[in-house]
């Protein structure tokens, strides 16, 4: 049976992963192990130890506190939304799209973003 927490550092591990634009595959290679782990620490089928899930914030360039983030809002409410975004592929394409913005432009539109936001 998957526990919450491990699912919770699955979805952030795979987040960071999409987010910086890296596969399964090259963070395997990067940290030493089968591009398989990987897929299964993300599910939360596998358990991450802590010398590995060490690894892999290195390989992200993350702090370890980044894969607990949100932990105790998900306990907490007894859900876990943030996840439910995270796993949109939409979602982290726009995100890794926003991301790749030069900051000037970036700021701008976050700004028009906001406005349309307001108005809706």
């Amino acid at each position: 049976m998957k526990h919450p927490v491990d699912i919770h550092v699955g979805s952030r591990i795979r987040q960071r992963r999409w987010m910086t634009g890296v596969t399964q595959q090259q963070l395997a290679e990067k940290v030493g192990i089968k591009f398989q782990q990987i897929q299964k620490y993300e599910t939360g089928m596998n358990r991450v130890s802590a010398s590995r899930l060490w690894d892999i914030a290195e390989a992200l360039d993350v702090t370890i506190s980044f894969f607990f983030e949100g932990l105790d809002t998900e306990a907490a409410t007894g859900e876990d939304a943030q996840r439910d975004f995270m796993t949109d592929r939409e979602a982290m394409e726009l995100i890794r799209s926003y991301y790749a913005i030069p900051e000037a432009q970036r700021r701008r539109l976050f700004e028009l973003a906001r406005v349309l936001s307001d108005v809706a």
